[in-house]
């Protein structure tokens, strides 16, 4: 199957670096939000990503107004229906998925191809509600997605190489590497990376070291580019706290149990970066 266009759910993080990518590769894309001031807001971060891009000379601005030319927002899911590839990039919860790809089943032909941009959560159980389960597989992306080089390529229980196929030709042409792994909680760079983030967070919170003396200690003696603790403000811990509980719930291996200090700062809306205040505290 050639790919000419390309749908993506959800304009936030995750999703806006997807949209942005598949316009600079010479997709035709069209991006979903739930409301015209989301998508708003998801459109504004591509065109600010676009600009920090033009600044530094990664294109031209004739290419500039091409990829933003490529790229329509809007709030109707039935206007992905004509997308040969449709990424979902929603939050991270399962039933809400199952919604999504229960309504784009149902708008879009047998030969479209569906992909969850997922961290954690099973392709198999999303696929169930699929009347082609086949054609649905894993394409996780990671932040930021115009850098990160890494996409891991899922296959559920009924994937088909067909629709890996697709997913691995898509992903190459965006200049991505791919990695292929089987429908497990966190697949590869989440099953190893998780439980290290955790026990940073463990070790925080027993008085092992200071967050400064741990994240030095990892990026000197592990030769890290940062810290665990900086990594997570820049994921998120509210992000990091929901795959770990969606990995234990699947699990229930104790590594990926939730840290107390981890949960109540989710709780106290210290989620990192994004909100101005994590492990440390960032200026708006």
């Amino acid at each position: 199957m050639k790919i000419t266009r390309v749908g993506v759910v959800g304009c936030g993080l995750m999703g806006s670096g997807i949209a942005e990518v598949a316009a600079r590769y010479g997709y035709q894309v069209t991006v979903r939000e739930v409301s015209s001031e989301i998508l708003q807001q998801g459109l504004a971060r591509i065109e600010s990503s676009m600009q920090r891009g033009l600044q530094r000379g990664k294109f031209s601005a004739p290419e500039h107004e091409a990829v933003r030319s490529r790229i329509t927002g809007t709030t109707k899911l039935a206007d992905l229906a004509h997308s040969e590839l449709v990424i979902e990039a929603v939050v991270e919860n399962m039933e809400l998925k199952k919604i999504v790809f229960r309504e784009l089943d149902q708008l879009c032909p047998p030969q479209t191809v569906f992909a969850s941009n997922t961290s954690s959560l099973s392709i198999t159980e999303m696929a169930s509600v699929l009347a082609h389960p086949t054609r649905l597989m894993g394409m996780h992306f990671f932040n930021p997605v115009p850098v990160m080089k890494l996409v891991e390529l899922v296959r559920g229980l009924r994937t088909s190489e067909d629709t890996m196929t697709v997913g691995r030709g898509f992903a190459q042409s965006l200049g991505k590497t791919v990695v292929t792994c089987k429908d497990w909680p966190g697949f590869i760079v989440n099953l190893l990376l998780v439980p290290f983030l955790l026990d940073a967070v463990r070790a925080l919170e027993l008085g092992v070291a200071a967050k400064e003396d741990i994240d030095t200690g990892v990026t000197l003696g592990l030769a890290h580019p940062m810290g665990p603790l900086t990594l997570l403000d820049y994921v998120g811990l509210d992000t990091t706290y929901f795959i770990a509980e969606a990995m234990f719930e699947e699990t229930k291996d104790a590594r990926y149990a939730a840290p107390p200090l981890l949960k109540q700062m989710v709780l106290a809306g210290f989620h990192g970066r994004k909100s101005g205040r994590g492990f440390y505290e960032y200026k708006k």
